[in-house]
């Protein structure tokens, strides 16, 4: 029998109409146990929403990485053998002022592949030792050496600085890193959120510039689009270490208007010039507000022809990659890329 709102509220039964948000968000799924388990340690350290911040103290205060080390050595987890990886740190010159930028270097037979690689953080916080774990676990298992290379910070420095020094970082890798016994015929880019976003762009600008192309993408979780209404960012709005109040954060740190996030290097799923990237391995989570637009760019580069190898890890949240050493997907995920990239670097 049907019933009618107007007849329930005569009975004295409350009615709640939910928006189709508000529905997304109470359907938001739950992050499996090991996830959790590092969500909790984040808990733990007293971590706060980023938006909820100053610049100054989002910078200062505990970072998911350290949750995981956290739950890595609660748990006595071996550090071996990412960290047999030796390491060694060097400014890239740039006419903005030196990029710090520390390489990874495995065992083995030089000249070794390179991964040049930007790491997250909303172009707002986190540095080249926040994000260590993802470039030793990629130098490991793809016997490559990696550039983990930084970029100006906003809001000190705006759009488009990062953009600018990841090319920079780039341009110098392909004329010098045979200095560091790298091959500079095989190099590829990577990156995680808004380095994924960065690697992204070089690829593209390589293409533009009629230069040297990279010869793989590794995009986890990228950055590539400015619609915050996407089915992820309605499901994740409120999901930590990143939700929707979150990249609007960065969004008004990042950008001297909201208007700016419509340039292609930020919308990269508005791009129609995709056609002859280099193959790319695409990363993303479900309980991540960016999972809708990284997948929506690897559908656009699978469109216009790129060879792209999707993955969605059920589960896990933004930053999950860089915990291979306490979260099993984590480790399979970071499996599937070096394999990637091992079979990218084996075509030159």
């Amino acid at each position: 029998m049907f019933v009618s709102m107007k007849n329930l509220r005569a009975a004295g039964l409350a009615v709640v109409i939910l928006s189709s948000a508000a529905v997304a968000q109470a359907q938001q799924v739950q992050p499996d146990p090991q996830m959790q388990a590092v969500l909790d340690a984040l808990k733990g350290l007293d971590a706060k929403p980023l938006h909820t911040l100053s610049v100054s103290d989002a910078r200062t205060q505990a970072s998911s990485a350290d949750a995981a080390r956290t739950v890595q050595r609660d748990k006595k987890i071996s550090p071996y053998p990412e960290s047999k990886v030796a390491t060694k740190d060097i400014a890239i010159p740039n006419a903005a002022g030196a990029l710090p930028a520390r390489v990874y270097v495995p065992e083995g037979k030089v000249p070794f592949p390179v991964v040049l690689y930007f790491h997250g953080g909303g172009w707002v916080v986190a540095d080249i030792n926040t994000y260590d774990a993802t470039p030793r676990a990629l130098a490991l298992g793809a016997k490559a050496i990696v550039v983990s290379a930084d970029y100006h910070h906003a809001p000190e420095s705006k759009f488009p600085a990062q953009h600018d020094d990841a090319w920079a970082a780039y341009i110098w890798i392909v004329e010098n890193i045979h200095t560091l016994n790298g091959d500079a015929s095989r190099i590829a880019v990577a990156g995680e959120s808004a380095g994924a976003n960065l690697a992204a762009n070089v690829a593209l600008m390589a293409k533009e510039k009629k230069t040297t192309m990279p010869v793989h993408q590794l995009l986890v979780y990228p950055i590539a689009g400015n619609d915050m209404n996407t089915p992820s960012y309605q499901e994740n709005a409120n999901a930590a270490p990143l939700g929707k109040a979150d990249m609007e954060w960065f969004v008004s740190n990042v950008f001297k208007s909201k208007d700016q996030t419509s340039d292609p290097r930020i919308n990269l799923v508005g791009r129609i010039d995709l056609k002859g990237l280099p193959g790319a391995t695409v990363i993303t989570a479900q309980v991540d507000p960016l999972r809708s637009e990284g997948q929506s760019y690897a559908e656009k580069m699978k469109a216009a022809g790129v060879a792209v190898n999707l993955i969605n890890v059920d589960g896990v949240t933004h930053e999950f990659f860089g915990m291979a050493k306490v979260l099993d997907k984590a480790k399979a995920a970071v499996d599937a890329a070096n394999a990637d990239l091992t079979k990218a670097f084996a075509k030159k």
